[in-house]
């Protein structure tokens, strides 16, 4: 039995379209969020593909508008998005829709009872995507973070599970979600730069000395220059605020889950060490965290999330059906 088939088996999940559903979001997420994906491998199965359908549904959306396809234009990609509004508009009024991975989202939707506002502002944060290309400041950002990565922390948030109130532990999940992005925006300077947008905000670079022509330079040189380095070493220690914030967050889950969570912070914020050790360079190349590394984090994770299914453990918070 393959390890899908026995995530889908013990999660109750038997309608054979259901089944091909959630295993199409199990791709987006294996092939887009690899270093959430390995620290995912370590939930109880059952618990799986309530998080491969969340984060199959926010990949899918986010491909709509970072990866168009030859010919697409800023027009057709409104009209998709309104599709998909309309859809799941469907999703969140209790009826099914005919896309895979909305079908998904909805049985994960209706099974952990996830608030409506959570999908329609990160719908919002997709259509900022559009129109803005770079953000002032860290509060303008953090209003795009919100929507797009905060309320991601917040939808897995009832499908880990907590030892305490939800509302006690929903700060540092959303905290999680906006650390794991900005990574992701440090990391990917040069990436999004091609896709026209620079997530930096702009004071911040000014400060330093940095504008957009800059940026562009040292990504076409594959070089860095020292007034970006040093911007870009003020948004690392704004990143470990996040992290600081969000880490007493993970005692909060119930024990079963947080090792999953505990290997995807070790794992991302391995990411800023490494850009650290480059001396801030996210040019010359794209840093990630190997395999190999992946393993060792994951192994220890693994051993300590079988060890709490063997000695349940009661809660004092909010419930996972």
């Amino acid at each position: 039995m393959s390890t899908a088939t026995a995530e889908l088996n013990a999660a109750g999940i038997t309608s054979e379209r259901l089944r091909d559903d959630y295993l199409r979001c199990r791709d987006l997420h294996a092939h887009h969020g690899r270093t959430y994906y390995t620290a995912t491998r370590v939930l109880p199965p059952e618990r799986r593909p309530g998080i491969h359908a969340l984060y199959g549904f926010a990949r899918w959306v986010d491909d709509i508008v970072d990866e168009p396809g030859p010919g697409v234009t800023v027009e057709d990609q409104r009209a998709r998005l309104d599709r998909v509004d309309a859809d799941l508009a469907l999703v969140l009024a209790g009826s099914e829709p005919e896309e895979p991975v909305l079908r998904a989202l909805a049985h994960t939707v209706d099974r952990y009872e996830l608030p409506a506002e959570h999908f329609t502002t990160f719908m919002s944060s997709m259509r900022m995507d559009l129109e803005v290309t770079e953000y002032r400041d860290l509060d303008h950002l953090r209003e795009y973070m919100y929507g797009s990565a905060a309320v991601i922390g917040l939808q897995v948030l009832p499908v880990l599970g907590t030892v305490t109130p939800r509302d006690e532990a929903a700060p540092h999940a959303a905290a999680l979600g906006e650390a794991f992005q900005l990574t992701n925006f440090l990391r990917d300077v040069a990436e999004d730069l091609r896709r026209g947008r620079v997530y930096l905000p702009t004071d911040v670079l000014a400060g330093h000395g940095v504008d957009r022509a800059l940026l562009e330079q040292c990504t076409l040189a594959r070089a860095p220059d020292p007034r970006v380095c040093r911007a870009i070493a003020e948004l690392v220690e704004v990143n470990q605020d996040l992290y600081r914030l969000a880490e007493p967050g993970v005692g909060m889950l119930e024990p079963v889950a947080r090792p999953c969570v505990a290997t995807a912070f070790r794992l991302y914020r391995a990411i800023l060490d490494e850009i650290d050790a480059a001396d801030f360079d996210v040019w010359s190349v794209r840093h990630r965290v190997s395999d190999a590394r992946k393993m060792v984090a994951a192994v220890p994770a693994l051993a300590r999330s079988l060890w709490a299914r063997a000695v349940p453990r009661p809660r004092d918070g909010g419930s996972t059906p």
